[in-house]
This record gives C-alpha cells, sequence and structure tokens, in this order.
C-alpha cells in the first residue's frame, strides 16, 4: 500500500471492490445525466455499473488501483490496452474506468498507476471524461491531459423537420452508381485529418479496399448512406445507422436510443455551399423517423471545421477523450 496526500492511501484493486467502485461509477453517471438526460439512465444503478467495471478488468493488460481515505474506498481507476499497431504503446483509461467523490483523489491513482505504466513502457495515455463534470475534468488537465477526442449527442428533431437544401443542391440516399464518387469522398476525411491542425497518422487505405466495402455497405440496411449532388456532381455524404455499430461508443458513452451520424465530408472545392449542413439533416431525419430518441457523433478537437459544424447542429459534448504521451 502507497500512502499519498490527504490521507488517502493507494493499493491495487481486489475483487472485493468492485461493489464500491460500482456505486462510485453510477453517482457519477447520475450527476452526468443531470447535465445530460439523453444520456442512459440505467447507469444510475450500480447493479448496471458493475458489469462494466468486471469487463474492464477482464481487458488485456488491465491494471486497477483504488483510493481508500478511513477505510472507505473514495476512488478508483483502471486501464487497459488497445491494439499496438494502431497506438503504440497505450493504456486506456474508458468511460468505466474511473471515478471519485473527491476528483482530486484521481490525481493520486494516476501518480502510482502511470509509474506502473511508464515502467512497462507504455507511454502513451488515454481518458474518456465525463465532458459536464469541470472537477473531473480539471483533475486530468492538471495531469498534463489534453483535449483530443469529443463524442457529442442531440435530440432527434420534431416531426415535421426536414431537409430543405439550397436549392442548387440535391440531397438524396446514394445507390450503387454513386462508388466512384464516394470513393473519392471516403479519402477526404482521412487527408484532411493527415493536415494541420490534427496532424492524424491513421493510414489510408487503398482504393480497391474502400470501393469494396462500399459496395457492400451501401445494399446493407445496417447503413443509410446519403449524397448532396451540385451541377449534377456528388460533392458530399454522409452515413446514418444505429449508435450500437460504433464500437468507440459503448455503454455509459451510448446515449439512450441513439443513432449514429458516422461520417460526412464534402469535396474541398465544394464547401460554401451548405452541403455539410443539409447532409447532417438527412441523418438527424432519418434517426428521428427509425424512432431514435438521439444523434450522437464524434470528432477530433483539432479538426475545426467539424467543430463548428456539430457545434452548429445544436451537438453537444458527453465524453472528452483525454490524451497524454510522455516521452
Amino acid at each position: 500500500m502507497s500512502a499519498h496526500g490527504a490521507g488517502v492511501q493507494v493499493r491495487p484493486f481486489q475483487a472485493g471492490d468492485l461493489d464500491a467502485a460500482a456505486r462510485l461509477l453510477a453517482e457519477r453517471h447520475r450527476r452526468h445525466r443531470l447535465a445530460e438526460p439523453l444520456l442512459d439512465p440505467a447507469y444510475e444503478a450500480p447493479a448496471a455499473t458493475r458489469p462494466q467495471i468486471e469487463a474492464l478488468l477482464g481487458s488485456e493488460d488491465a491494471a486497477g488501483w483504488v483510493a481508500e481515505r478511513g477505510g472507505a474506498v473514495v476512488a478508483y481507476l483502471i486501464g487497459v490496452a488497445k491494439a499496438e499497431a494502431m497506438w503504440g504503446p497505450n493504456v486506456w483509461v474508458e468511460a468505466p474506468g474511473h471515478a471519485a467523490d473527491d476528483p482530486a483523489d484521481i490525481r493520486e491513482l494516476y501518480a502510482v498507476a502511470a509509474g506502473a505504466w511508464v515502467a512497462e513502457g507504455r507511454t502513451n495515455h488515454h481518458v474518456l471524461v465525463p465532458a459536464t463534470d469541470a472537477g473531473l475534468v480539471d483533475a486530468w488537465f492538471t495531469l498534463d491531459f489534453g483535449q483530443q477526442h469529443l463524442h457529442a449527442v442531440v435530440e432527434a428533431p420534431a416531426a415535421g423537420f426536414g431537409v430543405v437544401p439550397r436549392s442548387e443542391l440535391i440531397v438524396r440516399p446514394a445507390t450503387l452508381d454513386d462508388v466512384p464518387p464516394l470513393v473519392e469522398l471516403e479519402r477526404v476525411l482521412p487527408l484532411h485529418l493527415a493536415g494541420s491542425p490534427v496532424f492524424s497518422r491513421l493510414p489510408l487505405e487503398p482504393e480497391e479496399a474502400i470501393e469494396a466495402e462500399l459496395r457492400a455497405d451501401i445494399v446493407d440496411p445496417t447503413y443509410q448512406f446519403y449524397v448532396a449532388e451540385h451541377d449534377g456532381r456528388v460533392i458530399g455524404t454522409s452515413i446514418a445507422c444505429a449508435l450500437e455499430v460504433s464500437s468507440g461508443a459503448t455503454g455509459l458513452n451510448r446515449p439512450d436510443r441513439a443513432g449514429y451520424l458516422a461520417y460526412a465530408a464534402v469535396l474541398p472545392t465544394a464547401r460554401g455551399l451548405g452541403a455539410g449542413r443539409a447532409l447532417g439533416d438527412a441523418t438527424l431525419a432519418w434517426s428521428r423517423d427509425h424512432g431514435y430518441r438521439s444523434i450522437a457523433t464524434d470528432w477530433r478537437s483539432t479538426n475545426l471545421e467539424a467543430d463548428r459544424a456539430w457545434r452548429g447542429m445544436g451537438f453537444r459534448p458527453t465524453f472528452r477523450r483525454l490524451h497524454r504521451l510522455i516521452g
């Protein structure tokens, strides 16, 4: 056991700590839902949060710690590993991976956990934090984390809401005849993210692989592809589906009964015509018409165009993905 400030003792997470951790997480989620009611109310119950924590502890290279004060567990922290080929030597503290009565105790936990992680060579650290929890966000910021990615949600539009593009635009469902321009549009976002100020290092897929995937997905009822046309040319696309399709939105980070704006891109030469907004509206209307209560999406914080567009459509951040690279 390690002694730390403010009367806190830090020790490894044990099976007997699950109930206390589940209560802490349920209370954090209750506070989160007071600020964002579109989140799933089920996770206000410790019976629902406990399996989330157990699943993390069963993940690859999982390690957890708890903070005790006066013999009671007052905070916990669990880190897991993701694919090293994509993320380098990494640790992720997922949405269910941390909670505290006092956010300052997260600092004490991370001080111990980070020492173990860095000793293993894992220097790429990520954490998902409730976007509205100012105390918890500040605790991670003071540990030298910075914001990298946002998850967000907006209410499904009211009945009668539809797509009203500018007169020179047409927004319609995509067909297999649209595959050639869609291949180009599938490369727009990753090419954009590779530039400043995002500097993403994710590799581009070969065009042949993109085309094969598009031909399969356009006829798959799981997805709804839309395209925007201008002067007879396809200049933009968006994809709608259920949020369950997204591997990046699970458990506490999955709003209640949510559709998903999975992808949107407009050719750089066609920006300013309103195609992005019209395509986003098409996704919102699709989600409403399929019975979803809300629509979720996510974007890199440094993608300035996406940040302006999705906030402009009313999307509210639910979770902040924070990042620290030690090197």
